[in-house]
């Protein structure tokens, strides 16, 4: 958990272990050697042993982090294991994107649930991150201005993730043509606003129904789904698994 804002002053820490972080909620900025990166929930914080990294919360207040550590060995014992071409990261972040789903969805739904496992959990994270990573280039750094427009529009989003926000409605509150916001949430974020605002309720639907006993139909109406046919053809598309499929696994 962390409070800090924008009055607060950013300082250098140090990666003492390859880590790995989950962001939950909230919104910051995250600067390492591979370059400044705007964290969103559902996107992965990457980060090497012994590399030095500066967070800051320069356009909004607070965020929420599931955080896993892996000693260096460990890590090449499981980056090994997942086939993976090379162990360091080359990336200080992955965007909210469908291969990572799963797992954040899990993780997610471990903060509220009892008995969650989370040893097997940062296996499974550390093999999926470490697969993912290798075809994930780091991103193009953007202007003060534009992530400050994106991170606004994020936080929105979080705030009402169940509302009619269409591009033309977010990119006018984002003081943006529809085609420039389009463009510069994309290059920002790492994905188009319907996929984050599709994923993050897609996300916020599979940690109901793994953390709770809601009906299927009530989480697809609780997450912005009109249709629960619909409901369910975008969740298998983004898990691979029906609902009910998730729910027993």
């Amino acid at each position: 958990m962390c409070t800090a804002g924008p009055r607060d002053r950013t300082f250098e820490e140090e990666h003492a272990r390859v880590n790995i972080a989950i962001v939950a909620g909230g919104t910051f900025q995250y600067r390492s050697r591979a370059g400044r990166e705007l964290m969103t929930p559902g996107s992965v914080l990457l980060g090497n042993p012994g590399e030095c990294f500066e967070c800051g919360h320069e356009h909004g207040a607070g965020d929420r982090c599931i955080s896993f550590g892996y000693s260096p060995e460990y890590f090449e014992r499981i980056a090994a294991d997942a086939g993976a071409r090379r162990v360091e990261f080359g990336t200080g972040r992955l965007p909210a994107i469908a291969p990572l789903s799963g797992v954040v969805a899990r993780a997610c739904a471990g903060l509220n649930r009892e008995g969650a496992s989370w040893e097997e959990l940062s296996l499974q994270m550390a093999a999926r991150a470490v697969q993912v990573a290798q075809d994930v280039a780091p991103s193009v750094e953007a202007p003060a201005g534009a992530v400050a427009r994106v991170t606004r529009i994020v936080r929105r989003i979080e705030r009402e993730p169940d509302a009619e926000l269409t591009i033309e409605r977010l990119a006018e509150e984002a003081r943006l043509s529809p085609y420039h916001f389009l463009r510069v949430f994309e290059a920002i974020a790492g994905v188009t606003p319907h996929q984050y605002i599709r994923r993050m309720r897609l996300r916020d639907a599979a940690a109901r129904l793994a953390a709770s006993r809601m009906k299927i139909s009530d989480v697809a109406l609780d997450c912005g789904f009109g249709d629960v046919s619909n409901f369910n053809r975008a969740f298998r598309g983004e898990f691979g698994m029906s609902p009910r499929q998730w729910m027993r696994r």
